[in-house]
C-alpha cells in the first residue's frame, strides 16, 4: 500500500469481497471473564416493526449464566430468519461453548445461527482498509462517526468493572457494563452498514464517493514499477527511447569519450576460440555395408570433429579441458546418405556437469550465476537454459542412486516425515522429506493429501517419527509424535491465555515428566534397557489427566488429544535408537528451503523432481560423511560403495 497514492481518510478496498445478509440482521456482543472461562452479559440488537429493539441478559455469577443463555434462546427463536452479526471470533466461541454446555431443544437453531453468523472483521481483514490504526471495533466504528459514551472504551476497561462489581455489587458499574455492549452492539450496526454501502459506492460511475477507492484503480507514485509505459504521444516515446541505458552508452556517451570507443571496439571483436588440450582421431575398420540399404559400395567422404568441454579438477584449483574428437565420415554410393561409426560424445564432460550441479544444489546459486561464472572463470559460453540442461542430465544419471537411498529408507527401522509447501509454476505444490539416521530422500507431490507418505511408506514396519499432522495417522505402522511440536504448542497457548491456570497445570505436569527421561536419553543414549524405567511415571501422568475435571476449553483440548495419541508419544520408550522429536526431518526440510527460494516458484513439476534426486543424493552424502562434490566427480552411481572405498 505504501507505494500507491493513499490519500488522507479515505477507504481502500482490496478484491470483491462483500458482506452478504440474506435474513434479519441481529447484531451481537458478549462479555465475559476469560481466565474464568464464564459469560456474565450478552446483548442482541435488531429492528422489529418499524423500530431498534436493544436486549441484555445479565449473570450474576456462574449458576445463571444457563440463564441467561435460556433467556438469550428465547429471544431469538421469535426472530424471523435471524443472522447474528458480530465482531471478532469471541461471540462464535460462546455459541460454541454454550451448545456444548447447556444442551436445548433449541440444538437446530444453535446450529443455523452458527452456520449463518458473519464475523465483521472476517470480511474487513485483507479486503477493506481504514484510514485508522488498527481493526478494533472502537479504531473502526469511531473512524465511522460512532461514539461510546465512555471516554477510553475498551475491553479491559469492561472487565475491570466486572471484577469492581462482584466486590461491591453497584447498580451504577451494572448499568455501565450494560451501556457498554449496548454501545458495542450499536457499533458493530454502525460497520455492517458501512460494509454494506462499499460495494454501491465504487459501482456507481456518475457519482462515485471519493472516500471509498478501489486499489486496483490507483495509480502507483513511489517507487514507479519497471516495464512498459504507454505513452499518448509517439514523440514522447522517441524521447524515452533516447533515454536508455544502452543507447547512452552505445551512441552517446561514446562520441565524446575515447576510452568509451576502445572498449566498443574490443567487444565488438570476435572472440578468442577455445585451445584444445587433446586431439583425439577416433579409428575404425572401414564398413561393409551401409546400415539403411545395405549396399557395400561405401567411399571415405571427408572426417568430422566435435569438441567435448570438460574441467580437470586438483587438490589446488580448476582447469578447462578441451578434447576435439575426429571422425571418420561415410557415404553410400546407392542410397547418397552419409554416415559416420561412432556416435558424438555429448559436448560437455562429466566433470563440468557435476561441477554445475553442485554450485546449484549445495551452493544454492542461481543457474544464471552458474552460467555467469563459467564463462568468466572458463572462458565457456553459457546460458541459464543449458546449466537447467546439464543439471537435468545429472539427475537422469544419478535416479537409480535415488531409488536406492528411497528403498533403504523404507526398508529400515526408523523413518523421520516431514512435508513443506512450494510454488511450482504459479500452483501451490508440497515437498514431502523421509529420513532415516544415514539417508534423505525428497518426494514432490501436487497435493498434502496423505495418499504420498502412504505409497512411499508401503510396506514399511518400523517407527514412524513425525508431527502431529492427522494425515500420517493413516500409515500402518508404529508411530512416535514429535515431542518438541506438542511443547511449542502448550507454550504458544500458555502466552495467548497467561491467565488460565489448568493450562499451565498440564505444562508443568508434561514437564515434570519428561524432564527426567531427557536426562536419561543424554545420559544413556536412546536404549530401552534405560527408558523403560520411566514408563510408570508415564502411565501416573496420563491417569491424573483422566481424573481431572477441566473447565477451560484449551485445557480440556489438551486432556483429548493426550489421550488420542497417547500410544503414539512415547513409543521410544520401548524401541533402541528412536528418538522424542523429529528433529532429523525439520533439519533436512531446511535444506530445501534455501533451494526453494532460489527456485523461486518457476521451475515445473519435473524440473522440481530433479532437483529433489540431486538433493536428496546431496544430504545423504552428508548424513555419511562424503562430499558431494567428491561424489559426483568418482562417477560412481553406488553410494555405500563409494562412502566403503574411502574410508578402505
Amino acid at each position: 500500500m505504501k507505494a500507491l497514492a493513499i490519500r488522507k481518510n479515505q477507504i481502500h478496498v482490496v478484491g470483491d469481497r462483500e458482506l452478504n445478509c440474506t435474513g434479519t440482521p441481529v447484531y451481537f456482543d458478549v462479555e465475559g471473564v476469560p481466565d474464568r472461562d464464564f459469560y456474565y452479559l450478552a446483548g442482541l440488537r435488531y429492528e422489529s416493526g418499524g423500530s431498534v429493539v436493544q436486549c441484555s441478559y445479565w449473570a450474576d455469577d456462574a449458576t445463571d449464566e444457563s440463564k441467561m443463555w435460556t433467556a438469550f434462546l428465547r429471544t431469538i427463536s421469535t426472530i424471523e430468519a435471524p443472522q447474528l452479526i458480530h465482531y471478532g471470533s469471541y461471540e462464535t466461541h460462546f455459541l460454541r461453548r454454550m451448545k456444548h454446555r447447556y444442551p436445548t431443544e433449541h440444538a437446530d437453531l444453535v446450529d443455523r445461527l452458527i452456520s449463518s453468523a458473519v464475523n465483521l472483521l472476517s470480511v474487513i481483514y485483507t479486503h477493506v482498509y481504514f484510514p485508522t490504526y488498527s481493526n478494533r471495533l472502537k479504531d473502526v466504528a469511531g473512524y465511522l462517526g460512532f461514539r461510546w459514551s465512555e471516554i477510553s472504551p475498551s475491553g479491559l476497561t469492561a472487565l475491570s468493572w466486572r471484577l469492581q462489581w462482584e466486590h461491591s455489587r453497584s447498580d451504577d458499574l451494572e448499568q455501565r457494563l450494560l451501556v457498554y455492549n449496548a454501545e458495542d452492539c450499536a457499533a458493530a450496526q454502525t460497520v455492517a452498514e458501512a460494509l454494506l454501502a462499499i460495494s454501491p459506492a465504487l459501482s456507481t460511475q456518475k457519482d462515485p464517493n471519493p472516500n471509498i477507492v478501489s486499489v486496483t484503480s490507483m495509480r502507483r507514485e513511489y517507487p514507479q514499477r519497471f516495464g512498459q509505459v504507454d505513452f499518448a504521444l509517439t514523440e514522447f516515446q522517441q524521447i524515452n527511447d533516447a533515454a536508455h541505458w544502452n543507447h547512452q552508452r552505445d551512441k552517446v556517451y561514446v562520441r565524446s569519450s575515447e576510452r568509451l570507443k576502445g572498449l566498443r571496439r574490443e567487444a565488438s571483436r570476435p572472440k578468442a576460440t577455445v585451445p584444445m588440450n587433446k586431439v583425439v582421431s577416433v579409428e575404425e575398420s572401414f564398413p561393409t555395408d551401409c546400415s539403411l540399404c545395405g549396399a557395400t559400395k561405401l567411399y571415405r567422404f571427408g572426417r568430422l570433429s566435435h569438441v567435448v568441454h570438460d574441467l580437470r579438477l586438483s587438490g589446488t584449483g580448476i582447469k578447462r579441458w578441451a578434447v576435439r574428437y575426429s571422425f571418420q565420415r561415410y557415404i553410400c554410393w546407392n542410397c547418397k546418405r552419409a554416415f559416420q561409426l561412432h556416435h558424438r560424445p555429448f559436448r560437455y564432460g562429466h566433470n563440468l556437469c557435476a561441477y554445475a550441479a553442485y554450485q546449484v544444489i549445495e551452493l544454492h546459486l542461481p543457474q544464471n550465476a552458474v552460467a555467469k561464472s563459467m564463462e568468466q572463470l572458463f572462458g565457456l559460453p553459457m546460458s541459464r537454459g543449458l546449466i537447467n540442461h546439464l543439471k537435468v542430465r545429472i539427475a537422469e544419471r544419478y535416479e537409480g542412486t535415488y531409488r536406492t537411498i528411497l528403498d533403504r529408507i523404507v526398508g529400515g527401522k526408523l523413518v523421520h516425515a516431514d512435508e513443506t509447501r512450494v510454488i511450482v509454476a504459479g500452483k501451490e505444490a508440497y515437498v514431502w522429506v523421509f529420513a532415516s539416521l544415514e539417508e534423505v530422500a525428497f518426494v514432490y507431490s501436487d497435493t498434502r493429501e496423505a495418499a504420498t507418505p502412504q505409497e512411499v511408506l508401503k510396506g514399511f514396519r518400523g517407527v514412524l517419527v513425525t508431527d502431529f499432522y492427522a494425515g500420517y495417522d493413516s500409515i500402518d505402522c508404529l508411530q512416535q509424535k514429535c515431542l518438541i511440536h506438542l511443547i511449542r504448542d502448550i507454550n504458544d497457548d500458555i502466552y495467548k491465555q497467561p491467565f488460565n491456570e489448568e493450562i499451565k497445570e498440564i505444562a508443568r505436569q508434561f514437564a515434570d515428566l519428561l524432564k527426567p527421561i531427557v536426562e536419561s536419553v543424554d545420559r544413556f543414549g536412546l536404549k530401552t534397557h534405560h527408558l523403560r524405567k520411566h514408563k510408570k511415571a508415564v502411565h501416573r501422568f496420563f491417569e491424573r489427566l483422566s481424573d481431572r475435571t477441566f473447565q477451560t476449553e484449551v485445557a480440556v483440548g489438551y486432556r483429548k488429544r493426550f489421550e488420542r495419541n497417547r500410544d503414539r508419544l512415547f513409543t521410544f520408550l520401548d524401541h533402541d535408537g528412536v528418538p522424542w522429536n523429529n528433529n532429523n526431518a525439520e533439519h533436512a526440510i531446511k535444506a530445501f528451503v534455501p533451494l526453494r527460494n532460489i527456485i523461486g516458484g518457476t521451475s515445473t513439476p519435473k524440473g522440481i523432481r530433479d532437483y529433489l534426486v540431486l538433493l536428496s543424493v546431496c544430504e545423504t552424502c552428508k548424513c555419511k560423511g562424503a562430499r558431494f562434490l567428491d561424489f559426483l566427480l568418482s562417477d560412481e552411481s553406488n553410494l555405500d560403495r563409494f562412502v566403503s572405498r574411502r574410508r578402505c
